[in-house]
């Protein structure tokens, strides 16, 4: 509700109060007498209307579906981010012109940064699979158009040392290490660390559903509270409905808690990032043995292409530790064979004894013609 002055002397007056109270009514008084001035003009352009045929009509019809609006807030903020950019530098163009070739252009001046390039083509693709949906065209062209390569591995995977350094930093009963500890011993994103609390813990267990996806395809976990996280949130003070909580005394944001994270890394002396402590549970995961789908349950992943990803360079590491393994050491083996007689007289040539090491008796082939039995299968055979 918005309250207004109207006098004979010049445009309306606003009385920004609450109304009624005496502030709104001493407003009143001033705006009669002339000593509250209305706002001098706006000078911001008016936008006009878009071309019912441009890409930026096409985007803006996007914004009001309802597949855009089932999106959580922040994948609405990065993807309408991405658009309105692309639409600032193509936005008048007609979008049923748009080809395959085009968007290659727009990829290919982003390839220093993949990423972006990727997050450019998987919005576009939304807005035409959109735009064939409700019949303003028949063909998606970003569909054409691979992804660019990802360089690297992504985010920086914590190590056993940058662990200890920020372990160090900051003690046990820090909420700093407590985070640490929630997202090392969980293995889960910033977003479900800053959420977890004493209402998700029962029985040694927390049960929690996951923050990514939750509105369109929810992910429920129930992970196992470790001794060494029990005793870290027993030394914290930690809050009623949130284990972590902000200088003030408040749940984090999503995005407050990356910066104020990254500020404790740089306290540390340590590379690290809030989700690079994800990888390095997942990674740690594999070093001790555990199969990919062991790990998803705990990170929730639903394929197992993200995991691998994850614990590539644990996972050989693991697999080459089990080959060499597998070279035990042995005994020498010695096979002596005493040189070959002359040919008697006689008429009758001696055979030569052959000096068998035990360990190749134990390979060779026994004159009933059966095979030695081959590593991880055993032969079972009687004699009469």
């Amino acid at each position: 509700m918005r309250w207004y002055v109207r006098t004979l002397a010049g445009p309306k007056v606003r009385l920004r109060d609450e109304f009624d109270s005496p502030a709104f009514w001493q407003a009143y008084r001033d705006a009669l007498a002339g000593k509250i001035k209305p706002p001098a003009p706006s000078d911001r352009v008016e936008r006009k209307p878009f071309d019912k045929e441009s890409l930026a009509w096409l985007c803006s019809q996007y914004y009001t579906s309802a597949e855009f609006k089932q999106l959580n807030a922040r994948t609405r903020y990065v993807r309408r981010t991405v658009l309105d950019n692309f639409c600032a530098e193509d936005g008048d163009k007609p979008y049923k012109l748009l080809l395959p070739k085009h968007l290659r252009k727009r990829r290919d001046a982003r390839a220093d940064k993949p990423e972006s390039a990727n997050a450019f083509l998987k919005a576009l693709r939304q807005v035409f699979k959109y735009a064939i949906d409700n019949d303003y065209v028949v063909a998606n062209p970003a569909q054409a158009v691979p992804y660019l390569k990802a360089k690297g591995d992504g985010h920086h995977s914590w190590s056993l040392e940058e662990i200890e350094k920020f372990e160090k930093r900051h003690p046990v009963g820090t909420m700093a290490r407590l985070a640490l500890a929630l997202m090392l011993y969980t293995g889960q994103r910033r977003s479900d660390a800053i959420a977890l609390g004493p209402g998700h813990a029962k029985d040694g267990w927390l049960h929690f559903t996951q923050f990514k996806g939750r509105e369109r395809k929810p992910i429920t976990l129930d992970v196992p509270i470790i001794p060494e996280l029990q005793r870290i949130i027993d030394a914290t003070e930690c809050g009623t409905e949130t284990y972590l909580l902000n200088g003030l005394g408040k749940p984090f944001t999503a995005a407050g808690f990356g910066n104020w994270f990254h500020d404790r890394c740089v306290e540390a002396k340590v590379p690290g990032r809030a989700h690079g402590l994800r990888k390095a549970a997942a990674t740690r995961l594999a070093e001790l043995g555990c199969s990919e789908h062991e790990i998803m349950s705990i990170t929730g992943h639903t394929t197992s292409k993200e995991v691998m990803r994850y614990t590539k360079a644990a996972r050989q590491k693991v697999l080459a530790a089990a080959a060499m393994a597998r070279l035990k050491p042995t005994s020498e083996i010695n096979v002596t064979f005493p040189p070959q007689t002359d040919q008697q007289s006689g008429g009758k040539k001696t055979q030569p004894k052959l000096l068998i090491d035990k360990e190749v008796a134990k390979l060779m082939v026994p004159r009933g013609g059966i095979e030695p039995p081959t590593l991880r299968f055993s032969v079972a055979c009687s004699t009469n």
